[in-house]
């Protein structure tokens, strides 16, 4: 049986809150194309790696009804945190939320790793400089630790490392060196993210950069469709 790898991001689901998608240019009836494209591209066996932005729940019982919409779709999923995953919690809490609910097919990226057929799935949200809080380099500094530890789990499987960020570390004029200099440490040749939308993702990275293959993921540049990684 062969097992896919696909991606992509910003799915911005609001079964539980009230912040539809639908008001922006290009999101009409977003949610019944996403479903429909899924199924006709995901199959059980297959991984989805869900590059942040999941839910604009702001609590895990608000983000229930937009799980359970994840949980009902084709695929093994793999959660990386966005920027406005604000219902994000400890991984203990979020798994004993998945395990009592019966979110079989949800599983958090944290510090670590996934094998997905010949490839091992690393990740975290990662920093841009778009950002507004306070502490920057802290936060930076703590999101590059937790790629590091993600990606020496996969350095000892002998698989090809395949990177997945919320946030592009490359955009415009500005690179996260601190975030690229890992993926180049670790020899990564390919990295997906999210977070751009509209014209932003028009001057998206969208190729070979310092050696390694970025792709945007983010759910309305890929016609709210999964992309294959693998």
């Amino acid at each position: 049986m062969t097992v896919s790898l696909f991606a992509i991001g910003d799915l911005h689901l609001s079964f539980g809150s009230d912040k539809p998608m639908d008001i922006f240019d290009g999101w009409g009836g977003y949610v019944e194309k996403l479903s429909a494209n899924w199924k006709k591209v995901i199959k059980p066996e297959d991984t989805v790696v869900l590059a942040g932005d999941l839910s604009w729940a702001a609590g895990l019982e608000q983000f229930l009804p937009d799980a359970r919409f994840v949980q009902a779709l084709p695929g093994r999923k793999l959660i990386i945190k966005g920027n406005h995953d604000f219902w994000w919690t400890t991984l203990t809490k979020m798994n004993a939320f998945f395990d009592e609910n019966g979110l079989d097919t949800l599983k958090i990226i944290h510090n670590g790793t996934q094998e997905v057929g010949g490839v091992c799935v690393c990740g975290t949200r990662g920093w841009f400089f778009d950002q507004n809080e306070g502490g920057d380099r802290k936060i930076l500094l703590r999101e590059a630790g937790r790629l590091e530890a993600s990606l020496a789990a996969a350095e000892k499987t002998g698989l090809e490392p395949v990177a997945f960020l919320h946030f592009p570390p490359v955009y415009g004029g500005y690179e996260c060196d601190e975030l690229i200099s890992l993926l180049q440490k670790y020899d990564v040749r390919r990295c997906y993210y999210g977070h751009l939308h509209g014209k932003a993702a028009a001057k998206a990275m969208q190729g070979e950069y310092r050696g390694i293959l970025f792709r945007l993921v983010s759910c309305d540049a890929v016609g709210f469709s999964p992309v294959i990684v693998a």
